[in-house]
């Protein structure tokens, strides 16, 4: 057994990043205020780095790539019906892991874009209301006050309680390894590559990404 490097770097920051800015939007919104500028600017980051992590979906680490962790639908519900003791060791994610990450981003990415549309009628509106029909906007402030803020509290709260479920009765420690980076795997496992070249791409990724939401939504 050996430790091998399984989320690179920049997935792992991601995973922070995200974590940080989905606080700051429910901090700025519970302020309201002048604080829903920054609701929006916490808002624009989660846009961008969950468009980041689409690209580093297909670019990055070997583990952090969804060919490698995302399964069919299928053996997503085979691995679920099998007993936890006869249920193969996963690498990264397990196939019911992987699902419920995508289904996060998912929701928050769609949370996200009915922000953008949203108008309170009172003091904001999101930077792209004035290009929706109102039938449009209606539709998507509904949504981002209610059942998409519901969603993705569901799905969090879900994947956290997995996580801890995970550690506290299963003795599987899943936040070291995303921490470090690095987990306790058989001899010959392939590693994610997480070298400065590969670094300096999510950087670059990140910075053009961020580069053109400032551009087409600030």
């Amino acid at each position: 057994m050996n430790l091998v490097r399984i989320w690179d770097l920049p997935t792992r920051l991601f995973h922070a990043a995200l974590i940080l800015a989905f606080v700051g939007l429910i901090a700025t919104v519970q302020v309201g205020g002048n604080a829903m500028v920054w609701h929006f600017r916490c808002g624009y980051a989660v846009l961008a780095l969950l468009l980041f992590r689409v690209v580093w979906g297909w670019v990055g680490g070997y583990w952090s790539r969804f060919a490698q962790f995302v399964s069919s639908p299928a053996a997503a519900l085979v691995y679920a019906r099998t007993p936890f003791d006869q249920r193969p060791p996963s690498v990264g994610h397990n196939p019911m892991g992987a699902w419920s990450v995508l289904a996060i981003l998912l929701a928050l990415g769609v949370q996200v874009t009915a922000g953008l549309f949203s108008d309170d009628e009172i003091a904001t509106a999101g930077p792209l209301v004035p290009y929706a029909s109102g039938q449009w906007v209606s539709l998507a402030t509904r949504y981002h006050t209610s059942i998409g803020k519901l969603a993705v509290f569901a799905l969090l709260a879900l994947h956290v309680a997995t996580v801890l479920y995970y550690r506290r009765q299963r003795k599987i420690d899943l936040i070291t390894p995303m921490v470090r980076g690095d987990k306790l795997l058989p001899a010959g496992t392939r590693a994610s590559a997480d070298s400065a070249g590969t670094r300096v791409l999510a950087l670059v990724v990140l910075a053009v990404i961020a580069v053109g939401v400032v551009a087409l939504l600030a």
